[in-house]
């Protein structure tokens, strides 16, 4: 019955958490709330808000499992991919407490470990499965064979659907982070009140860069004709965009499951927190006979318990690294 400590520090969030046995018993998230003076998250600044955060966030995690730190089995860690200076905290932190404990050290893939949130409660998807992971940089539909069997059978070309999010929020001049914003503003408009562009794009693969430019040069002409269109169309814009995104996403997850005959079907990342894409998925699921499987909320953005479930298996599988282990910025499956 290992019991796992887990930290993520990717971005911008300082994550712990504790796995128990399989089950996340705590799932500790701190924010920063210092880049939404920049529009955006500013690297140099991250890390040293995790160097702050991060003996708290561990700490905390511990009390909230009622676990002491000598009862641990191992500690699980992002190695990538995210930003270098944010990774290197989480990292160091882990590789110091391990080695201070002579405990384990597990690294863990932390797109890998977006799609492995899905075993944390039920019901969990069977082998094998189709999963679309999307975030502010990362768009992917995944094939998942098992635990740690992925192969990617499409994915972004150029920008992720996040980052189209981010993007057209600032386009609007809403505040950082945009893309929920833009997920409230649409529940109040009319996903069809604006038409925007699908890019044609061969096989599994996706772009958005196209799109955001579409974005970019309909509301630049609008406001050409009147000024405050923006503000006076704000729900409708948001709806719209939202639509456009979400069945650029799924009209190629319908084609993936289609050619791999899969009916299981997965989401994962921040993206897969959007209501928009959530209920467009449920309908899918009634209208195509899908089984759908969606995260609970928590473990859909950056968090430490979908790194603290993937060490588990990890742990299970023997799978350890020793303290030459470093940060990743790209990192592939």
């Amino acid at each position: 019955m290992p019991i796992i400590l887990a930290i993520e520090s990717s971005c911008d969030e300082t994550s712990v958490a504790v796995c128990n046995n399989g089950k996340i018993t705590a799932n500790v998230i701190a924010n920063q709330t210092i880049h939404e003076n920049y529009g955006g998250v500013i690297p140099e600044l991250a890390s040293r808000v995790h160097q702050q955060n991060i003996v708290p966030a561990v700490q905390q995690a511990l009390a909230i499992a009622q676990v002491d730190k000598n009862e641990l089995d191992g500690v699980a860690f992002t190695q990538g991919p995210g930003l270098l200076g944010a990774l290197l905290v989480g990292v160091s932190f882990a590789k110091s407490f391990a080695l201070a404990l002579n405990l384990p050290l597990i690294s863990v893939n932390h797109m890998q470990a977006h799609i492995l949130a899905h075993f944390i409660d039920d019901p969990k998807p069977p082998f094998p499965f189709l999963c679309l992971t999307v975030s502010g940089g990362h768009t992917q539909i995944v094939l998942v064979k098992d635990y740690f069997d992925m192969e990617i059978v499409g994915e972004t070309l150029d920008d992720a659907a996040g980052e189209a999010f981010d993007k057209t929020a600032k386009i609007l001049n809403l505040p950082y982070p945009g893309g929920p914003l833009i997920d409230k503003y649409a529940q109040n408009g009319n996903p069809l009140a604006f038409k925007f562009p699908e890019p044609q794009i061969p096989g599994l693969n996706y772009s958005f860069s196209g799109f955001k430019t579409a974005i970019l040069y309909f509301v630049r002409d609008r406001q050409k004709e009147n000024p405050q269109f923006v503000e006076e169309n704000l729900a409708d814009i948001c709806a719209s965009v939202q639509f456009s995104i979400v069945g650029i996403l799924l009209n190629k997850l319908k084609k993936a499951a289609k050619e791999y005959g899969i009916k299981d079907i997965a989401i994962a990342g921040g993206v897969s927190a959007n209501s928009g894409l959530r209920n467009a998925l449920q309908d899918m699921q009634k209208e195509l006979g899908w089984n759908v499987y969606i995260p609970a909320f928590q473990y859909c953005t950056d968090n430490a318990g979908m790194i603290a479930i993937a060490g588990y298996h990890k742990f299970l599988a023997g799978e350890f690294v020793g303290q030459e282990v470093s940060p990743m910025a790209r990192m592939n499956f």
